[in-house]
């Protein structure tokens, strides 16, 4: 079907018609890849162009590159200008949006680092436009970005005034948006899942009630705000070709297939374990033999999350699960039996400000508990800790380390020695790796370490030294898990006699 001459763009039948047509405050516009969701996305600001909202109407689509951007601003130079508006695109870094006459403006933005919220603090943005959410490791920047999510446009004083009547047009309010696209896979794929995919099938709004004060009113009142996850595919796309198709469909990767192809939100997508982790690793809770090596392991964090790890170390001798099946895996091995992890919410990467006395006070609460459960039987041995623990920032100041000592919690050093972050990653595989074979010490994690199993098999590669972990993203269970990985695997090189011929 050809569009009319006097139709620049017409949504497609599908997401695209929904989205389009969606007054909701969150949209999440999801699915396969080629799907047609930047083109909604920007047009979706471009219908409430000219409608006299002028300068209230102010948009931002942001990506964590510039050079990212380029598609979408070469999309609406496909349209914008057929409108014959007036639409002029600044193209000056400075600018880098397009301006309507009456004022209205799209810009578009890159936003990469936490700190990069600084940049738009205090500014009034009525449509937040996000491109592939998933490529944010955390939600950190989009909660961040919704404080800028507001407008000063009154309908009764700030309606245009009819040039024929002399009175005033009252316009509905501005909506306040935040429109992302995105596929699945990638750094974000665990939070952008959990807030969006997670809590509604595709189609279902999302409401959330909040009694607030209203500055309008001088009255408390109930908010209502709502958010949608509406499926996107390739198959809506009339334009596409078919050779595109057949590449995604040569996708040896399962899991991007799957992603990518399917929009299949029902994948591993991170990175740096998500090959070896299997849902074989997460075993039933289960009393640790006595003869069983047990200690902890703790990457510090204040701001950002603390982690804690309890781990037992297999000896040969087996354990009872609790279905009366035996579990017995080599000698060596490392069972994560329990972990404290101090977050005001999983994927936030925000931490809870408890001091060094508070945490290692909570570790003896903690471990009493395993103690009175049964699930140990003995004394918690120090493991590896985070060494910045031992920096001394102030003269005058006890150091992190000391201050637990004097609580009654100490540690053991880690190993950050040059190539040791490269080695641990490798490590940490091999030892999953060994736990689906059965061949050399593994590592399971017991089914009540919630954090460390919801955040491990996403944890994306450094995009840059790829044979690492990216430091940025929510990476506090894996650094103590690397620390005790390192600690155990060194510890079986001690053990190991060397003899030369003479």
């Amino acid at each position: 079907m050809e569009l009319a001459p006097n139709v620049v763009w017409r949504p497609l039948r599908g997401s695209q018609s929904l989205a389009i047509s969606c007054r909701c405050n969150h949209i999440l516009l999801a699915g396969t890849r080629a799907s047609g969701k930047s083109e909604v996305q920007q047009m979706y600001y471009r219908q409430f162009v000219g409608q006299g909202y002028g300068a209230f109407w102010r948009g931002v689509i942001f990506d964590r590159k510039y050079k990212n951007l380029d598609d979408l601003i070469a999309k609406s130079h496909r349209y914008f200008p057929k409108f014959g508006d007036g639409a002029r695109f600044l193209a000056s870094k400075s600018d880098y949006c397009w301006r309507w006459p009456e004022g209205e403006t799209l810009y578009y933005r890159h936003i990469d680092r936490d700190s990069d919220y600084w940049n738009f603090h205090g500014h009034e943005i009525p449509f937040l436009g996000w491109n592939e959410l998933t490529k944010y490791a955390t939600p950190t920047l989009y909660d961040a970005m919704m404080s800028c999510n507001r407008t000063s446009f009154l309908p009764d004083e700030h309606s245009p005034i009819d040039a024929r009547t002399g009175m005033r047009r009252l316009l509905p309010e501005i909506p306040l948006v935040t429109f992302a696209t995105t596929n699945p896979y990638g750094p974000g794929h665990t939070w952008v899942k959990k807030r969006f995919v997670d809590p509604a099938p595709p189609g279902r709004i999302v409401r959330k009630t909040v009694n607030v004060y209203n500055p309008r009113t001088g009255m408390r009142e109930d908010v209502t705000k709502t958010q949608v996850y509406l499926f996107s595919s390739y198959k809506e796309n009339r334009y596409l070709s078919p050779e595109y198709i057949a590449e995604l469909e040569s996708l040896t990767d399962s899991n991007k297939r799957r992603a990518w192809l399917w929009g299949d939100w029902n994948v591993v997508g991170g990175g740096a374990l998500d090959d070896v982790w299997d849902p074989r690793l997460v075993i039933p809770r289960f009393k640790v033999p006595a003869s069983w090596y047990v200690d902890r392991s703790f990457d510090w964090g204040s701001t950002e999350p603390f982690s804690i790890g309890w781990w037992a170390e297999a000896n040969g001798e087996e354990a009872e699960l609790p279905d009366g099946s035996r579990f017995c895996p080599p000698s060596g091995t490392l069972v994560r039996i329990a972990e404290w992890y101090g977050s005001d919410g999983t994927d936030t990467n925000k931490g809870i400000k408890l001091s060094a006395k508070a945490i290692a006070n909570g570790i003896h609460e903690r471990e009493e508990e395993l103690l009175r459960g049964g699930w140990i039987s003995g004394r918690v041995w120090p493991g590896p800790a985070d060494n910045q623990i031992r920096n001394q920032n102030e003269m005058t100041s006890d150091t992190i380390a000391k201050k637990m000592e004097d609580a009654g919690v100490s540690w053991s050093t880690s190993d950050k020695s040059p190539g040791s972050r490269v080695n641990g990653l490798q490590l940490v595989r091999d030892r999953m790796e060994n736990a689906l074979s059965g061949e050399g010490p593994g590592l399971f994690f017991t089914e009540n370490c919630r954090a460390s199993i919801s955040i491990l098999p996403n944890l994306p590669r450094h995009p840059v030294r790829t044979d690492d972990v990216d430091s940025e993203t929510e990476d506090h269970p894996y650094d103590e898990l690397r620390y005790r990985v390192l600690a155990a695997d060194s510890r079986l090189a001690e053990k190991l006699i060397v003899t030369f011929p003479t």
